[in-house]
C-alpha cells in the first residue's frame, strides 16, 4: 500500500520538467505544495495532474471522497471506516468495483512525488510485538516517481484523489512483505498515454501492469520517527539510511 510519501520539488520545477502551464485561473497561483514526509493519514493537499486538464498541476487532497460530498467536510467524513474511498484503492477491481468503474473512464491523474514509504516487517519480536521498520523507496538516478491515481470533484468544487495500488513485485514483496502490494508508477514516457481521453480499457490496463520497472529503484531503511504520534517525521533528514540489526533483507 501507500500511505507515506515525500515531494520536495517546487512548482516551477515540476512544471518546466512536464512542461506544464500553471495551476488553474481559480486556484492559488502562488501555492507551494513541498512534503518531506507527506501522511496520507492526515489527507495532505499534494498536485496532481488530472485528466480533464493533463496540462496543469491541480491541488487536491489526498483521500477519495464522493463527488456528493464536500472535501470541507471530509474530517467527519472519515470518522466512519464502512465510507467509500480513501488513500489507496485496488487497480484490479478499477473496471467492475462500483465504486471505481465509472472514474477509469475519464478520472484517471498523475502525482508526481520524490518517494514513498513502506513499512518492512522484521517478523523479530519487541515486547512481544512484531518489529516494523520504515522503507524509503525513490528513483535511483533522483528523477521523480509519478503515482497512477483517480480523482473526484467535490460538491463544494475541491479535488480529492486516490492511489492505485496492484501485487507487490518481488523487490516490494520483500519490503513490503505483510500485505504484498506496491502503488502502480507510470514510467514519465507514459504520462500521456495514462491521461488520453480516448483510452479504452485494455489501453488502460496495458498502462497498469506495463508500470515502472522496480530495477530503476532504489530502497534503504530510514527513521522509526515516521511512526510516532509524538514526533513531527516532517523534516528533510528523515530519508537519511538507517541501520537496524533486525533487518534481514538485502537492499
Amino acid at each position: 500500500m501507500c500511505y507515506s510519501t515525500r515531494q520536495t520539488r517546487k512548482k516551477e520545477a515540476l512544471q518546466k520538467r512536464l512542461q506544464l502551464q500553471s495551476v488553474l485561473k481559480n486556484e492559488d497561483s502562488d501555492l507551494e505544495l513541498i512534503y518531506y514526509h507527506a501522511n496520507g493519514w492526515s489527507h495532505p493537499i499534494m498536485w496532481i495532474i488530472p485528466q480533464e486538464y493533463p496540462n496543469h498541476l491541480v491541488p487536491a487532497m489526498w483521500g477519495l471522497l464522493p463527488a456528493r460530498e464536500k472535501q470541507a467536510d471530509y474530517k467527519e467524513y472519515f470518522k466512519n471506516p464502512k465510507t467509500f474511498g480513501g488513500l489507496n484503492a485496488k487497480s484490479e477491481k478499477l473496471f467492475d468495483h462500483f465504486i471505481y468503474r465509472y472514474s477509469w473512464v475519464q478520472r484517471r491523474c498523475v502525482i508526481p512525488i520524490d518517494g514513498f514509504f513502506e513499512p518492512h516487517n522484521t517478523k523479530v519480536k519487541v515486547k512481544g510485538k512484531d518489529y516494523k521498520v520504515p522503507f524509503y523507496m525513490h528513483r535511483t538516478d533522483g528523477d521523480p516517481l509519478y503515482l497512477a491515481g483517480i480523482y473526484t470533484y467535490t460538491a463544494d468544487e475541491r479535488w480529492t484523489f486516490t492511489v492505485l495500488t496492484k501485487a507487490a513485485t518481488p523487490k516490494f514483496a520483500e519490503v513490503h512483505n505483510d500485505k504484498k502490494r506496491r502503488p502502480v508508477l507510470i514510467a514519465e514516457d507514459d504520462i500521456d498515454a495514462w491521461l488520453h481521453d480516448g483510452n479504452t480499457a485494455s489501453d488502460v490496463q496495458h498502462v497498469l501492469e506495463d508500470d515502472l520497472w522496480e530495477g530503476e529503484l532504489s530502497m534503504h531503511p530510514v527513521t522509526k520517527d515516521l511512526y510516532s504520534r509524538t514526533v513531527d517525521s516532517n523534516y528533510e533528514t528523515n530519508i537519511e539510511k538507517m541501520d537496524y540489526p533486525e533487518v534481514k533483507i538485502a537492499y
